[in-house]
């Protein structure tokens, strides 16, 4: 029988994640995710250690308010992380199973998903390539259980027949 246990969100998601305040303003935000060389932001308020999760920006969020300002001019009024981010994202608890935010990723084409705890703090974010390495890995350990299942041991070949007593 199988013995490995299901990977979750708890096992797998990047819990160093790099935040913006809700009223950081759209260049800065753009610089921000520039310079630290991630393609999406969560906003997030802070109480003492914790990180309430108020919403989350992607690239294309960053574009369409980009272009849309230089195209259209100056907008009023001025765009920061509260008036462009995703206000109710998609989120997965810490115990979400490997398998279940796999279907959440095929399914509706994400490419990060933040997870939070029940009263919304985010705990960390995980991504296509985080679920990748972890079914990658998973998948090796399978396997190598399940050779052993398909293929069990033959006694006769690894027994001593010296210590054989017949009666």
């Amino acid at each position: 029988m199988h013995t490995e246990t299901t990977p979750t969100a708890r096992e797998i998601m990047n819990t160093h994640v790099h935040c913006v305040q809700p009223e950081m303003l759209l260049g800065d935000i753009v610089s921000f995710m520039l310079k630290h060389k991630i393609s999406n932001v969560p906003v997030v308020k802070h109480d003492v250690n914790v990180k309430h999760l108020l919403g989350f920006i992607s690239e294309g969020d960053c574009l369409e308010f980009l272009a849309n300002e230089m195209f259209y001019g100056n907008p009023s009024p001025t765009q920061t992380a509260t008036t462009i981010m995703k206000k109710h994202p998609t989120c997965v608890g810490p115990d979400t199973d490997v398998f279940t935010l796999t279907s959440i990723f095929m399914s509706h084409q994400f490419r990060h998903l933040p997870v939070i705890d029940q009263d919304k703090n985010l705990l960390g974010i995980i991504s296509r390539r985080d679920i990748l390495r972890a079914l990658d890995d998973f998948y090796r350990k399978w396997n190598r259980s399940s050779d052993r299942e398909r293929f069990p041991v033959d006694v006769h070949k690894i027994m001593n027949h010296r210590f054989i007593v017949t009666g």
